[in-house]
């Protein structure tokens, strides 16, 4: 977010999802005078729109927080609105997940603060969940180049330097990183073994063939 949030939160495509009432009428005008795009549904959709920046919706006692599943790739910045605090709706509003919340009575106070806050809090979630996905990647590669460098000591009779230099220079000379040349390898060598286990007894193909991958190039 940057050093004017106000600034960022104009324009924000925000959805309430609530019944019609007084209060929630004043928060949708509130949002416009801020300058959101903001909108009312209800009943509650059955899933949120791909197009929704952040999402008001309503925590109720009796059937749990109105927040319908998201988009992949599309999760909105998500406020909730509780009416009462008891134990049952303290535990729905923890279900929810939300990234923030008000409290009814809504007044004018604090809605601006809730949305930067809430929007804040999406984006440092969403940087975090990034890291973990590279860093998932970056095991999985791991894993990978390791398989293929005890395929490649255990086919050719490498050492594992020379089986592990092998795979960096297919990498470099094909412009590929070294997790999808692993892959190559690995789902080579399986074919060929499923291809020799039905042709027992028949002279063994060559495995030159593992490491001829197709020229890609790294996005």
């Amino acid at each position: 977010m940057s050093i004017d949030p106000v600034r960022d939160l104009r324009d924000a495509r925000v959805l309430v999802i609530h019944p019609s009432d007084q209060e929630i009428d004043e928060l949708l005008r509130h949002l416009r005078r801020i300058g959101c795009q903001a909108r009312l549904a209800w009943p509650a959709p059955a899933a949120l729109p791909a197009d929704a920046d952040v999402v008001f919706f309503a925590i109720c006692t009796s059937t749990g927080p109105a927040l319908p599943q998201s988009q992949p790739g599309a999760e909105p910045a998500c406020i909730a609105i509780v009416d009462y605090e008891n134990p049952t709706a303290l535990k729905s509003l923890l279900d929810s997940n939300a990234h923030c919340f008000i409290s009814k009575p809504i007044r004018a106070a604090g809605i601006l603060s809730s949305l930067a806050m809430a929007c804040a809090v999406r984006g440092y979630q969403g940087r975090l969940l990034a890291k973990v996905a590279k860093l998932e990647e970056t095991l999985r590669s791991r894993r990978e180049i390791e398989r293929a460098t005890r395929i490649l000591m255990e086919v050719k009779g490498l050492s594992e330097e020379r089986a592990y230099q092998l795979i960096r220079q297919q990498a470099t000379a094909q412009r590929l990183a070294m997790g999808v040349v692993a892959r190559s390898i690995i789902t080579a060598h399986r074919v060929f073994d499923d291809r020799a286990e039905r042709r027992k007894g028949q002279p063994r193909e060559s495995v030159g063939a593992v490491l001829q991958l197709p020229a890609r190039r790294l996005p």
